[in-house]
C-alpha cells in the first residue's frame, strides 16, 4: 500500500471520534509511526505501550501467559488496552483497546511458524485474528510491515472508517478471524464480573463533554435519584467550572450482594429521563474510584467526608487512612463536601477536623448554596419503598 493511501487511512481514523490504548509486542512497529506522523493524532492515541521482553508482558498481564504469542495473549492484551483507554479517555469518547503479539524473523532461525495475532476492544465487540506467515518469503521489516498493514485495517475497522486495501498476504496465508458481539446485559455482566472497569451512559442533553478536562462525580446508589441530587451536582459543577458533571453508581457494594443486571437498568432508567450523564463502576469505595477516575472532582455530603477521615474505617488505623487518602490526593483527585445532616444536626465541613495533610483536597460548598435535609432512605420511607 502506497504511502498516500496508508495516510488517507490514518486520517479518517484521526477524524474518528473514537479514542485508542494501543499494547503492541513483537511487530507492527511501523503502525506506531504512521499514526503519530499524521496530524491529529492525539485525537486518537491515548497511550501506546510495547511491553517486549517477558518480565514487560508478565507484569502487563499480571500473569505468565501459557503462550507469549497467542490468540488469547493478544485478547488479553486488547481488554487490558480497553480498560485503560476508559480511564484516559474523554468523558463520552468511544474507545478502543488493541493488543498484538508476533513471532516474526528475527536474526536467528526460527522453528515454528512466522505469526502474529492481533484483537480489537469495543465497548460492543472483540475481534481477534491469527495470520501465519510463509516462512523465508520476506525479511523481519517486510513482515513487519505486513502485520503493521493488518492492523491499521483492525484499528480502521474498530473506528467504522473505510479501509479496503490489499494487505500483502499471499494467497496462501489467511487471516483466520472470530469476532463477539456484546448487549448491553452482557456488557453489565462483564462489569459486574470486573472484566471492565465502567460504563457511561451519556445522557446529558446540555453538556459538550468533549471540551471539558475533567469529571465531576457525584456517587451514590440512586434508589431512588431525586432533586437533591441534581441540584448538588448542579452546584457543584459551577464551582469547578470547566467539568463533565457525572453520576457514578457501583454495581459493587462494599457490604451487600452486587447490584443485578435488571437492578442496574432501572436504576440507568431515572438518568435518561432526565438527560443526565451517569457512570456504572465496579468500585464501592473511593480510593479505588480515584484510580478509575484520576484528576476528577468527587462531591460527597458531610456524612461521607466524616466518614473518609475516620480511622475507624481503616481498621482503627490513623496512618493508614492518611496514607490512602493521600494516594487518592496523588491522582489529582478532589472532594466537594456539601452540608448534611450528621446525628441528627446539619453540619458542613468547616464543623470537622480535617488533617493538615489532606485540607487542601476538601473544598466547602457553601450552605447557601445548597442545602437538601432529605435523603434517599427518608425518600423511600415516605414513599413506602
Amino acid at each position: 500500500m502506497s504511502d498516500a493511501r496508508i495516510r488517507a487511512v490514518v486520517e479518517a481514523i484521526h477524524s474518528s471520534p473514537t479514542q485508542a490504548v494501543l499494547f503492541l509486542s513483537g511487530g507492527a512497529s511501523q503502525l506506531i509511526g504512521w499514526l503519530l506522523s499524521v496530524p491529529g493524532a492525539s485525537n486518537t492515541v491515548l497511550e501506546t505501550v510495547v511491553p517486549y521482553s517477558r518480565m514487560s508482558m508478565i507484569q502487563l498481564l499480571s500473569k505468565i501467559p501459557s503462550k507469549f504469542c497467542s490468540e488469547d495473549t493478544a485478547e488479553d492484551m486488547a481488554l487490558l488496552a480497553y480498560n485503560r483507554a476508559l480511564k484516559l479517555s474523554s468523558p463520552g469518547s468511544p474507545v478502543l483497546g488493541v493488543g498484538f503479539t508476533g513471532s516474526l524473523a528475527s536474526a536467528r532461525p526460527k522453528l515454528g511458524d512466522h505469526r502474529f495475532h492481533l484483537s480489537t476492544r469495543t465497548a460492543d465487540r472483540l475481534w481477534v485474528s491469527t495470520v501465519t506467515l510463509s516462512k523465508g518469503l520476506r525479511t523481519r521489516e517486510q513482515e513487519d510491515k505486513v502485520s503493521s498493514h493488518l492492523l491499521l485495517k483492525a484499528i480502521a475497522n474498530a473506528c467504522r472508517v473505510p479501509a479496503t486495501f490489499d494487505s500483502g498476504l499471499t494467497e496462501s496465508e489467511v487471516s483466520d478471524e472470530c469476532e463477539k458481539q456484546f448487549d448491553e446485559d452482557q456488557e453489565l455482566e462483564q462489569l459486574i464480573n470486573g472484566q471492565i472497569c465502567f460504563k457511561i451512559y451519556p445522557f446529558a442533553i446540555d453538556t459538550d463533554m468533549s471540551t471539558a478536562e475533567r469529571k465531576i462525580i457525584l456517587s451514590g446508589s440512586f434508589n431512588p435519584l431525586h432533586d437533591g441530587h441534581l441540584k448538588l451536582l448542579e452546584v457543584a459543577a459551577s464551582i469547578c467550572g470547566d467539568v463533565c458533571p457525572c453520576f457514578e453508581l457501583s454495581a459493587v457494594n462494599a457490604d451487600k450482594p452486587p447490584l443485578t443486571v435488571s437492578q442496574v437498568k432501572d436504576r440507568v432508567k431515572q438518568f435518561e429521563k432526565v438527560g443526565k450523564t451517569v457512570i456504572i463502576s465496579n468500585q464501592p469505595y473511593f480510593y479505588k474510584k480515584a484510580e478509575l477516575f484520576p484528576g476528577s472532582a468527587f462531591v460527597i455530603g458531610a456524612d461521607t467526608a466524616v466518614r473518609l477521615i475516620n480511622p475507624k474505617y481503616y481498621d482503627g488505623d490513623y496512618k493508614k487512612m492518611l496514607e490512602i487518602l493521600i494516594g487518592c490526593k496523588k491522582t489529582g483527585c478532589t472532594f466537594l463536601v456539601g452540608g448534611r445532616n450528621v446525628d441528627g444536626a446539619f453540619k458542613v465541613l468547616e464543623d470537622f477536623d480535617i488533617p493538615e495533610e489532606l485540607r487542601d483536597m476538601f473544598i466547602s460548598i457553601p450552605a447557601e448554596k445548597f442545602r437538601v435535609d432529605i435523603s434517599s432512605t427518608e425518600l423511600r420511607k415516605s414513599l413506602g419503598m
